[in-house]
């Protein structure tokens, strides 16, 4: 695991979630919006190990499986291809053997239904029976920098996921996005409860009252 990220601050950014801490961060981050955990109900915030593999193979997320530390979440680039189930419950119980947290890929998964049953957090692009190969000759990377749509990730980066998607922290800003977002938060309970109160969105935050 990570050192640079304590449990207080793993604790912190599950709870804060996705959304809020991609606003904290400056709007960056984000992961493309159709990755989202197979249950709505999971929430994660771990350190990132990255696998790079060819579309239509998942050798080398087999391959990351024994790489990675206890703990990290396996980010998986594919050059975009999701229509193919990288991912399922064969590799799912092996994570878990190894201790891994997560798997985030930008392409799909299988098995959905062992996988909901499982304590282990799968963000996919999509559900997807077609199957993979395992080429040996098939060009990959482990733990190296991979292009998640816009967003580039480095091992050690840190991934919150929830049911709103995924947003991924760089580990030098992770601490400080974390605290931002706890302000962020303080304040919106602020906002709610003044709203509750009788108060007008429009006024709270100084929005014109028709167009212009």
């Amino acid at each position: 695991m990570n050192e640079a990220f304590s449990v207080a601050l793993l604790d912190a950014a599950r709870r804060l979630g996705s959304a809020t801490l991609h606003e904290a961060g400056g709007k960056v981050g984000a992961l493309p919006s159709s990755i989202k955990p197979l249950d709505p109900h999971w929430r994660i915030a771990a350190p990132a190990f990255t696998v790079a593999g060819p579309a239509l193979d998942n050798l080398w997320l087999h391959r990351a499986i024994y790489a990675a530390p206890e703990r990290a979440v396996l980010v998986h680039e594919c050059g975009g291809y999701a229509e193919s189930g990288y991912w399922g419950g064969v590799m799912a119980n092996a994570a878990i053997a190894r201790g891994l947290a997560g798997l985030v890929t930008e392409g799909g998964a299988r098995d959905v239904e062992e996988l909901r049953t499982l304590d282990f957090v799968v963000c996919s692009a999509n559900i997807c029976i077609r199957g993979t190969g395992k080429r040996s000759d098939g060009a990959g990377t482990l733990g190296r920098s991979v292009r998640i749509g816009e967003v580039i990730v480095y091992t050690g980066d840190l991934v919150v996921a929830d049911a709103d998607g995924v947003v991924v922290l760089p580990v030098a800003d992770a601490a400080h996005i974390v605290a931002k977002g706890i302000e962020r938060e303080a304040k919106e309970k602020d906002i709610i409860a003044r709203i509750k109160r009788g108060e007008r969105s429009l006024d709270i935050y100084g929005l014109p009252e028709n167009p212009q």
